[in-house]
């Protein structure tokens, strides 16, 4: 009981932390990111650049590609413009993994000592609550609530990882954790969780807690992080709902980029298996963050030159309000 109440305490506080983070991170640069957004994105190349770097600012895709359905539903931005940002917000996801993988930092060396998440936390805490109460400046408030919010996320990461890490001799936990071995159970563990709670870097952050218990194999991580990128389209696809044509198209759009590079990306990952690639040896937090940036590399390299059919293919999953009156004057 105490090891899962100490587990939820630490899932709190994780959460709060990359809420905060993502806030104040956001609103620092979310008026200059935005309008820059509506301009820059002319080729899905530069679209693409331009979507991994404002969600590795604001350390959300979900906010990204919500901030992209809403300027075409304005149309401050068209369908066509938006592939590329769409495809670059999944790249700059991959950076919040690697600054969480910063729980496997260890040594005896000062230095390491002070990256690790038991010395930086507290530290970051603090500095950003003293920006918070004694600053006047709204730009340092700001920045503030970013760093406090870091500094609460690693200790809720830490937390997480000292609440499961007894659970490693205890063959019950390691034989549920098997379950996620099977591709479609690991995938629909993947989907399910970051549906839930909303965001694909919170659900990769637990993946990376229950890494310490050193149960997660290659062969369960990968299906679970391929399920959270599809997964974290169920934000884009409820920010649509009620909105024009072109925005739907939008979050269609963002949904079968990740449907399509999972299914290309599974489909290869248990091909090299049946090949004689070993998926039993044990990863870690920077294991998970090295798959969760591979999957994203690899997704966008072949799906961007092909972002003109996946245009037509949201094109004809979301028709044209007359096409849609038409149909239904068939029917009737």
């Amino acid at each position: 009981m105490a090891q899962v109440l100490g587990f939820i305490g630490g899932l709190a506080f994780f959460l709060y932390g990359i809420t905060l983070m993502g806030r104040g991170l956001s609103e620092l640069a979310g008026g200059r990111f935005s309008s820059l957004l509506a301009r820059m994105c002319r080729t899905p190349l530069r679209g693409m650049i331009f979507g991994a770097l404002l969600t590795a600012a604001i350390q959300s895709s979900s906010a990204t590609t919500v901030m992209v359905v809403g300027f075409v539903n304005g149309e401050m931005m068209t369908l066509s413009h938006a592939v590329g940002v769409i495809i670059g917000a999944n790249l700059g996801t991959t950076v919040t993994s690697w600054l969480l993988s910063l729980t496997g930092v260890s040594g005896d060396n000062l230095l390491l000592y002070l990256l690790s998440p038991e010395a930086l936390s507290p530290i970051l805490a603090a500095l950003g609550t003293a920006m918070l109460l004694f600053s006047r400046r709204e730009k340092l408030h700001r920045i503030g609530a970013a760093i406090a919010g870091f500094g609460i996320l690693l200790s809720g990461m830490e937390g997480m990882s000292n609440a499961v890490a007894p659970l490693a001799g205890d063959p019950r936990f390691v034989r549920i954790l098997t379950v996620f071995e099977h591709p479609l159970a690991g995938l629909l563990a993947g989907v399910l969780l970051t549906a839930i709670i909303q965001s694909s870097s919170a659900s990769v952050g637990i993946l990376q807690a229950l890494c310490v218990t050193g149960s997660v194999t290659l062969g369960m991580a990968v299906p679970i992080v391929m399920g959270q990128n599809i997964g974290t389209c169920v934000t884009a696809l409820l920010s649509s709902v009620g909105a024009g044509v072109n925005a739907r198209r939008a979050a269609f759009l963002h949904l079968y980029f990740n449907v399509t590079g999972t299914a290309l990306l599974l489909t290869l990952f248990y091909l090299l298996r049946l090949l004689g690639l070993r998926t039993d040896t044990v990863t870690d937090a920077a294991g998970v963050a090295l798959i969760h940036t591979a999957f994203n590399v690899a997704a966008t390299v072949l799906l961007l030159p092909c972002s003109s059919l996946l245009l037509r293919l949201v094109v004809r999953t979301v028709p044209d309000r007359e096409e849609e009156k038409r149909g239904a004057d068939r029917a009737a």
